[in-house]
């Protein structure tokens, strides 16, 4: 352990499996004065515990009927008294630390608010994790991505000629770290109404969640859409929409681009946009 002139903070991220995190974060992680940590992994408890032996878990801030905002900022608070106290600080999160991970947005705001260094690392985040099990290339016709409950609150438009990713589709109205069965089952009812029109019952989906363990495999779920309210998801179930159909493209614009040759080569797929199955 060495001491800092000044204080510092580093947010880093663990990914989701064990093994995913960076060199870079695996240093920060061991040459800190002081780590906390939320993950949910048990393997990756242990070893960021052995990494350095000051590790400490944020996850009992949380607790039943509490808000989600109010635990977040308790986590930034508990980060920054470290840092005031001159300490070189790491705080590691599950997956990418900045995607799904307030606390430690929250808390780079504030150490930098108060005159302290304060920095992001990447992770490998559930999107990442997620386009890798389903060989899924985002660039072929685009990707459209939204929490699931601020996808229904505030009436989001989106294009059913790319992908649309809906997040958290187990937490949809959730806010005090309360699971209800009840209240998921209405979530997902209601996010059925918003996304039938454009698709349609039949129009295949799938739910997806990664798996925390190497020697396990994903949880990855196909099904016509109109099914979606009969599956069990949880807090960090994603709902994978591929396109209904491909897009159209305007012709005008390609000739001014001066693709007319790709254009007569491959019809009316253009490069980047890709042909939908």
């Amino acid at each position: 352990m060495h001491e800092s002139v000044r204080g510092s903070l580093t947010v880093v991220g663990v990914g989701i499996a064990l093994g995913q995190t960076t060199l870079e974060a695996k240093a920060h992680i061991e040459q800190a004065d002081k780590v906390f940590y939320l993950v949910s992994n048990p393997a990756a408890v242990r070893w960021l515990e052995q990494l350095n032996s000051t590790a400490e878990s944020l996850y009992g801030l949380y607790a039943s009927g509490k808000e989600r905002l109010q635990t977040y900022s308790e986590m930034a608070d508990r980060i920054l008294v470290a840092v005031r106290a001159r300490q070189t600080v790491v705080s590691a999160f599950y997956g990418h630390p900045g995607v799904f991970a307030d606390p430690g947005h929250r808390a780079i705001r504030l150490a930098r608010s108060e005159g302290f260094p304060a920095r992001m690392l990447p992770g490998v985040s559930a999107e990442d994790y997620m386009f890798a099990d389903l060989a899924v290339d985002p660039s072929r016709c685009g990707c459209q991505s939204f929490e699931a409950s601020d996808f229904l609150i505030c009436g989001r438009i989106f294009d059913p000629t790319a992908v649309l990713v809906l997040w958290q589709i187990g937490a949809i109205g959730d806010s005090d770290f309360r699971f209800d069965l009840a209240k998921v089952r209405g979530g997902l009812e209601l996010l059925l109404e918003r996304l039938l029109p454009s698709y349609g019952a039949e129009h295949l989906v799938t739910v997806y969640e990664g798996t925390m363990f190497a020697a396990c495999d994903s949880r990855i779920i196909r099904l016509p859409l109109g099914k979606l309210p009969e599956i069990e998801v949880n807090t960090i179930s994603t709902l994978y929409v591929p396109p209904k159909r491909p897009a159209a493209p305007d012709l005008s614009v390609i000739r001014r681009l001066g693709m007319d040759q790709v254009v007569r080569a491959v019809g009316t797929e253009v490069p980047g946009q890709g042909n939908t199955k």
